[in-house]
């Protein structure tokens, strides 16, 4: 992608991209037939919690932070940017994402553009999210310094399933550049959620976008990294200040990648249970860091026994649990409804 794109209308940028996706799509043909059939419903299923009044409500659960890989057969059609950062062999794949969701009984997740594997080239993460769309959403990324990047961002939310973006920020540093702004826009027409990624050096920044822009569901994703340490303090102080804005939520991905201890991460439970606090249950959503082989592996710490801190570690009470680990991410993700909240 060049620097300076030529200039595009939006109906001839569209049908470029469409005609491009179409040959992107032939070339994908190797794809078994069961991951086609994955696709026979157009959206994921708004039913995700089933209340019958002789059984307690089933405990749902999304995976708000799971990222993808490529089979090697796979990057013959999806190249990775030079020298990826690698998963294990045989982890991360969409199949193993599939069959890890399946032994720990989550029932949906969301697909974080793998950056370190693809950069700012969706098509993986989109084309994924829409063969499997009964159990998952993507989240592109976009390079903000890209002035076609809007119309990008509404063709893969009409035709990939993409429900979210995570916004990084522009090349001068900022999360408030004006590429960064015309993303969140666009974002906030479309009705679907912005995950932002930065630290709390940019907290200030990232309060007066969210400010900006109160119809826009924004996910802090890993609470600005919230660590165990000098900083811990300062950062949950960051993080109770944002609370105040309330279409800023809270991804709770921080206590394995965070913890100075180990399984469960109890130096950082504390800290989880006062993040809950000040959100509310409503506004905070659960996330594996999935593959937990690549992300987790400093720490030791499973896919299962990161969602344990969950079940058991941290006591939530049933109605807190249920919320941070499913209906929270249901309206913010997987709801067919315009799930915009209304300016206060």
């Amino acid at each position: 992608m060049t620097d300076h794109p030529s200039p595009l209308d939006r109906r001839q940028f569209l049908t470029n991209t469409a005609a491009t996706a179409a040959t992107a799509a032939t070339a994908a043909t190797f794809h078994s037939a069961a991951s086609a059939a994955s696709a026979a419903s157009s959206a994921p299923s708004d039913n995700l919690l089933v209340n019958n009044p002789k059984k307690k409500p089933k405990l749902v659960i999304v995976d708000c932070h799971a990222h993808i890989y490529g089979t090697p057969e796979e990057e013959k059609h999806y190249p990775t940017i030079p020298k990826p950062l690698r998963p294990p062999a045989g982890t991360g794949t969409v199949a193993h994402l599939l069959k890890t969701m399946k032994q720990n009984g989550v029932d949906h997740v969301t697909a974080v553009q793998t950056s370190t594997y693809y950069r700012f080239d969706n098509r993986f993460t989109a084309d994924s999210a829409r063969r499997h769309n009964d159990v998952m959403v993507g989240i592109c990324t976009l390079d903000p310094d890209q002035p076609q990047n809007p119309w990008v961002l509404e063709y893969l939310v009409e035709k990939s399933n993409v429900r979210g973006m995570r916004s990084i920020p522009g090349q001068d540093g900022r999360i408030d550049a004006p590429g960064v702004r015309r993303l969140w826009e666009t974002a906030q027409r479309l009705g679907i959620v912005i995950n932002s990624l930065t630290s709390r050096e940019l907290k200030p920044q990232v309060a007066e976008m969210a400010a900006a822009h109160p119809k826009l569901n924004v996910v802090i994703d890993h609470c600005l990294n919230l660590a165990a340490g000098n900083t811990l303090e300062a950062t949950l102080a960051d993080m109770q200040d944002l609370a105040k804005l309330k279409n800023v939520h809270a991804k709770l991905t921080f206590i394995p990648t965070g913890t100075r201890m180990g399984f469960p991460g109890k130096d950082l439970h504390t800290a989880c249970l006062e993040v809950i606090k000040a959100f509310g249950a409503d506004r905070c959503v659960w996330g594996s860091d999935f593959p937990c082989e690549l992300w987790l592996k400093n720490q030791h710490i499973s896919y299962a026994q990161h969602l344990k801190i969950f079940t058991h570690e941290l006591g939530l009470d049933p109605d807190t649990k249920r919320a941070v680990l499913g209906t929270t991410a249901q309206k913010l993700w997987f709801s067919r409804q315009d799930n915009r909240p209304t300016a206060s």
